[in-house]
């Protein structure tokens, strides 16, 4: 079973590659692929689709792509520019929404598309952009699951506080979720036969799967 990670060099996505490559799948380890946008030999930039159908050549067939890569800073509404305010918006909505559409091709019968959203615990100043996307995301991931192709699945991990990156910003990670315990919904994800659901830690779907 062979499997792409984008963001492979991310806190989560590292640790959901690492989760994934320690699998045994019913035809043996799985072949995890490892890209990123700065570094490592398979490279790719989710806001560029020419980068993105690069990637997909460079690869071949699949069986799933897990996109770990999708990230948005906090961004106030008086940001100085518009490209400024809407840069979350291209790197984590479109960018993933673009995925999709130009991978379907590319992943076999069967096979599985899992996205990054996110979550908010309460509406904070400069969140109002994350939280569009975030919504925007979940929203897309339920509708277009009817639409995928050949028992292809489509689904969303929506991840809230990490702890190691609350560690790392020098913040209390108590109310963060392990990355370990993280990557397990990711792992759930891509096994499971769940489409059309965003899955939250622990692993229970924010909604139905069909």
């Amino acid at each position: 079973m062979k499997i792409l990670v984008i963001g492979a060099t991310g806190t989560i996505g590292g640790a959901v590659a690492d989760a994934l490559a320690a699998r045994n799948g019913r035809d043996g380890l799985y072949d995890i692929l490892r890209a990123a946008r700065r570094s490592g030999p398979l490279r790719v930039d989710l806001t560029d689709t020419s980068s993105i159908d690069a990637l997909l050549a460079a690869t071949g067939p699949l069986d799933a792509i897990v996109c770990c890569a999708a990230s948005g800073a906090m961004t106030p509404l008086t940001a100085p520019s518009d490209d400024e305010f809407w840069t979350g918006l291209d790197g984590k909505l479109i960018g993933q929404v673009n995925l999709v559409r130009r991978s379907l091709t590319h992943v076999r019968d069967g096979g599985s598309l899992t996205l990054t959203s996110g979550r908010f615990t309460e509406p904070l100043p400069g969140s109002s952009l994350g939280h569009l996307v975030n919504a925007g995301l979940d929203a897309f991931v339920h509708a277009a699951a009817a639409e995928m192709p050949r028992g292809v699945r489509l689904n969303a991990v929506s991840p809230g506080w990490v702890r190691e990156t609350l560690t790392t910003l020098g913040m209390d990670p108590a109310p963060g979720t392990p990355v370990a315990d993280l990557a397990r919904v990711y792992v759930n994800a891509v096994e499971g036969g769940a489409n059309g659901s965003t899955f939250t830690a622990p692993e229970t779907p924010s909604r139905p799967s069909r």
